[in-house]
């Protein structure tokens, strides 16, 4: 199924604004749930950072999902919205000390540990909090997702995890601290990969990791391999959906999972990364001597995927009934020269007034805007919000 828009019911709503298409949002949800049926070891949580729309949430925990939580108000959104905080895992490279001490008494599942200092500040915290700290370590395998330099986090030279030569050394000072349980070993190799073979060298890298820590006496009752599966920013029609069977699969294949081991994923973007549009209104058709503009409502302030990523997000105009076609930079209001949706975009003839469609940006969208150059910040509508009486 691909996103319908209730035109109608945009006419009323103010731009720019995000939608959500609750329908294709619950279509997602369950083909993830069919792609892992059989797989009582496997384990889904959302990352909270893609997204963090109280609707979209709830939907998403009441479909039995947890939560992958990067700061203490991720961990707040998401048991607000009814994640069970055992299902909650807690990453980042710098919490502090008041987002450790949440975490350990909401009994989350566990953090995912980056440096040793912060491995020592936990079992501290823990230990006055009378409770003992689930954990697991964040290697960095090493392993190129081949992908935008700003999204790759598994090499050895991102700021993200432990070095794999650190690994069997972490693991003996955890399992010695008083205040730590240790419970697995985490990964993430970076964002929008497309390829699901891209993760087979995630999968024998963890293979050989796991040797090393068997052959030191240590087993662990976890693995989480993080997240990163990527969605078609150029054929969201044609793949509203992303191959969450394939991406399952290659984990079912390749990765040597122990009796009884669970295994973990941190999937984001590619749960709500379709569902959402950001929608803009044209403000002015501006005629330049060597090329037109599309001058619309909504800048980087409301997407700044484009400008930060130099991102793809498919345009269209909902409103034109021209047949007509003309060739455009789409742009924003922003006063940066960087506020570019689109260079040389052919589109049906736009008029001031259209209602334009940036697709694709459920994902990172809403939640990274800013109200620089005082701009308020854009509201998101779910199709129970515009149209309850379609669900």
């Amino acid at each position: 199924m691909s996103t319908e828009f209730p035109i109608g019911a945009f006419q009323h709503v103010a731009t720019p604004f995000y939608y959500y298409d609750t329908a294709l949002l619950r279509a997602t949800l369950a083909e993830i749930k069919r792609a892992t049926a059989d797989d009582a070891a496997f384990h889904v949580h959302y990352a909270v950072k893609a997204n963090v729309n109280p609707t979209l949430l709830r939907l998403i925990a009441e479909a039995g999902f947890g939560a992958d939580c990067v700061s203490g108000g991720e961990v707040k959104a998401a048991m607000a919205a009814g994640f069970p905080a055992d299902q909650i895992v807690f990453a980042g490279v710098g919490k502090s000390d008041w987002e450790i001490r949440l975490g350990i008494e909401a009994g989350i599942h566990s953090f995912n540990v980056e440096s040793m200092p912060e491995l020592a500040v936990i079992n501290d915290l823990a230990l006055r909090a009378g409770r003992r700290a689930r954990v697991a370590l964040r290697i960095n395998p090493n392993v190129d997702a081949h992908t935008h330099a700003n999204i790759t986090t598994g090499l050895n030279e991102n700021k993200f995890g432990l070095a794999m030569e650190d690994m069997e050394a972490a693991a003996k000072e955890a399992g010695s601290l008083p205040g730590i349980e240790l419970v697995g070993l985490h990964f993430h190799i970076g964002s929008q990969i497309e390829d699901v073979e891209t993760f087979v060298p995630l999968c024998e890298r963890i293979n050989d990791l796991q040797q090393r820590l068997e052959a030191a006496g240590i087993s662990l009752p976890s693995l989480n391999v993080g997240g990163g599966l990527g969605i078609d920013y150029r054929n969201p029609d044609e793949h509203p959906v992303p191959d969450f069977a394939g991406y399952f699969e290659v984990f079912r294949r390749h990765l040597h999972l122990r009796p009884g081991q669970s295994l973990h994923f941190e999937l984001g973007r590619s749960v709500v990364g379709q569902c959402g549009s950001l929608v803009s209104r044209v403000l002015y058709v501006k005629e330049g001597h060597q090329k037109k503009f599309l001058i619309l409502d909504a800048g980087f302030t409301d997407l700044v995927r484009p400008a930060l990523y130099q991102a793809h997000h498919e345009i269209e105009n909902l409103t034109s009934r021209e047949s007509r076609k003309e060739t455009y930079d789409v742009v924003g209001p922003i006063c940066e020269s960087s506020d570019v949706f689109a260079h040389g975009l052919t589109l049906p003839a736009g008029h001031r007034g259209d209602l334009v469609a940036l697709r694709s940006a459920g994902a990172y969208g809403e939640v990274m805007a800013s109200s620089y150059n005082c701009r308020p910040l854009p509201k998101g509508y779910t199709t129970e919000d515009l149209c309850p009486d379609a669900e």
